[in-house]
């Protein structure tokens, strides 16, 4: 039962306040870090801390309460400039807003949080008194409850780097999996209501989404126009339409029909895209929790870094926000383990002792564009390629075929790893094919760039809506079919001398590039019953190929409706053009993987009417 009966509305407003403010404290602790005599700063998180507790004692959660108020008295000192802010006075400061940050899981599920630990307590009371925090020292007696977790624990287990172990341990806590089950890390907000009998957090099998949004007011004011505006349209149609139906159809009549119907056809096309703007929200709040996890792997690494974040105003569909966390993190990850130097091998390379890591978003046409970077070691293609065949990855035969662009990506291949040791951050051979795979599912793609010695760009490109996906309709046939038009370089007429077989395979040369042919009837596990007449080129992260088709009847903005209870395999879902007609929109990465290693037909399969003929 809920500790906090009759209060789920309260308690869900002040969530979602409380998590985006402690957000915004976490980015302003990493800024104080390299500035810590700005007043500015320290003021805004003294009132952050504040407005926490505030919220916190109105729902009588006392152990929260006790926590700000302590970081709060602290922040006051330090504002006051009564005591000077140091390392081991940061580490306390960033132990408390992980340990509050986990106390919201607790209040998700309606119940009072546990105490913080004694030792974090005390270094904060330390602190506060001028002494320095005992960080890693000895805990004192424990005063939380038997069942309390363990915060620092929990908290290494998601950065990677554990905040301040102590050497001894406290109070018996619960195990990292009862606590998985109770809290959700990094403010990932479950959607059950406090109260609820389902437990937050991450379940096996299901990710945790937030079914609310937030919506700017005067984009709803622009739906409700939007709305009248078609009432109003549809009102004179139907006046049109009785007109019309009791013998009026002279050309005024007609004209106005006409002019109605192109009227609402813009409306509907307005209101629309107002509808879709509403599920946009600002990258920024995905970006938010970023520094604070850069600036703890880096600490743990012995590393220096200073992390950039540009684009923060760009916009992307709020179901994409969440899919987008944990590729982001792993990128990040990789660039802070992998990517960047320790101080001593950038001075002894001649570099900055410092390192940057940059996150940029930015809007590209109809496209969303994440750029990942680094301006660490770089990757060597070579030394890709040779640890690829080692693993027994790809063959030496395959290797000595790679240019640059297919070495890099070698990357992210399933238990792809060049780390020479296992760590707690990365090097296990997971985490690269992971992202990959979550950025196709997102219909997006992922380019990389590196420079030996000089850094490593991750680009990923996603559409800007998953409601809405830009098609181009092909066929087979009268049998039409949507491939998504991110995929489509450009369409090329197939002339039966122009293909080649090259290794028992039909190939066609564009632009001194040698590329498979693919008919679209075979990745169906259709007869090839025509030689085709067109042929789309298209790419994909790993390759680029022509898929031939009989004909193709331009693009459309296809609105996507899944197929929850029955998916065939290869279809992404469907979609109704203008005319009613239902078309099946093709889902090309799984198609191209059922085929395996046969990544090709021979020419007598794709023209099959010149083989009889011979």
């Amino acid at each position: 039962m809920s500790d906090f009966q009759g209060m789920d509305d309260l308690m869900q407003d002040f969530l979602v306040e409380a998590t985006d403010l402690l957000s915004g404290v976490d980015n302003k602790l990493v800024d104080l870090e390299r500035a810590p005599q700005d007043r500015a700063l320290l003021n805004e998180i003294f009132r952050g801390f504040h407005t926490i507790k505030g919220g916190a004692g109105f729902l009588n959660a006392t152990e929260l309460v006790t926590l700000c108020h302590l970081t709060e008295n602290l922040f006051d000192k330090l504002r006051n400039g009564e005591i000077g802010l140091n390392p081991e006075i940061m580490d306390a400061i960033l132990d408390a807003t992980a340990t509050v940050r986990h106390m919201f899981g607790y209040l998700e599920r309606g119940v009072q949080p546990p105490a913080a630990q004694a030792r974090l307590l005390q270094n904060l009371k330390d602190a506060i008194a001028g002494g320095t925090p005992a960080v890693a020292a000895a805990a004192a007696p424990a005063v939380a409850p038997a069942d309390a977790p363990d915060w620092t624990a929990l908290h290494g287990a998601v950065t990677g780097v554990p905040v301040a172990a102590p050497s001894a341990p406290e109070a018996p806590a619960a195990s990292l999996p009862e606590l998985e089950a109770t809290t959700n890390a990094y403010g990932r907000r479950a959607t059950d209501k406090p109260g609820s009998n389902q437990v937050s957090g991450r379940r096996e099998g299901e990710k945790v989404r937030e079914n609310a949004i937030r919506v700017d007011t005067a984009r709803l004011d622009q739906v409700l126009n939007l709305s009248g505006e078609i009432g109003l349209t549809k009102n004179r149609l139907n006046a049109l339409r009785s007109d019309i139906l009791n013998g009026k159809q002279d050309a005024e009549t007609l004209h106005a029909l006409d002019a109605a119907v192109s009227q609402l056809d813009l409306l509907v096309s307005d209101l629309q895209n107002a509808v879709m703007k509403t599920r946009m929200q600002p990258v920024g709040r995905l970006f938010q929790k970023y520094p604070r996890i850069v600036r703890d792997l880096a600490r743990g690494l012995g590393k220096e870094i200073e992390m950039e974040l540009a684009g923060e105003d760009t916009e992307i569909d709020k179901t994409m926000i969440e899919d987008l966390s944990d590729p982001i993190i792993h990128l990040l990850r990789n660039a802070v383990d992998h990517g960047v130097e320790t101080p001593a091998e950038r001075m002894a390379a001649g570099k900055p002792e410092k390192s940057r890591v940059r996150l940029e978003a930015r809007q590209e046409g109809d496209h969303i564009v994440l750029i990942v970077s680094d301006d660490g070691r770089g990757m060597n293609p070579e030394k890709l390629r040779a640890k690829a065949v080692e693993k027994g990855l790809i063959t030496d035969e395959e290797a000595n075929t790679m240019d640059e662009r297919q070495s890099l990506n070698l990357v992210m291949l399933p238990g792809f790893s060049t780390a020479a040791q296992v760590s707690d951050v990365s090097g296990r051979g997971v985490g690269m094919d992971v992202v990959k795979t979550n950025i196709q599912k997102l219909n997006g793609m992922i380019d990389i760039r590196s420079s030996a010695g000089k850094g490593t760009t991750f680009i990923i490109s996603l559409p800007l809506t998953l409601a809405i996906l830009p098609v181009l309709l092909v066929r087979l046939g009268e049998q039409p079919f949507a491939v998504p038009l991110s995929m489509v370089r450009e369409i090329l007429p197939v002339e039966p001398d122009q293909i080649q077989e090259i290794g028992g395979r039909a190939t066609m040369v564009v632009r001194g590039e040698v590329l498979s042919v693919l008919p679209l009837s075979s990745l169906l596990g259709w007869e090839q019953v025509n030689t085709p007449e067109y042929g789309v080129l298209m790419q994909t992260a790993e390759t680029s190929f022509i898929l031939a088709i009989d004909s193709f009847a331009g693009r459309e903005d296809a609105v996507i409706k899944s197929l929850d209870d029955f998916r065939p395999k290869g279809v992404a879902g469907v979609t109704t053009l203008s005319n009613g007609q239902i078309v099946l929109i093709l889902d090309m990465k799984e198609l191209l993987a059922s085929l395996g290693d046969a990544r090709g037909v021979p020419r007598h399969v794709l023209l099959p009417r010149m083989a009889e003929a011979a």
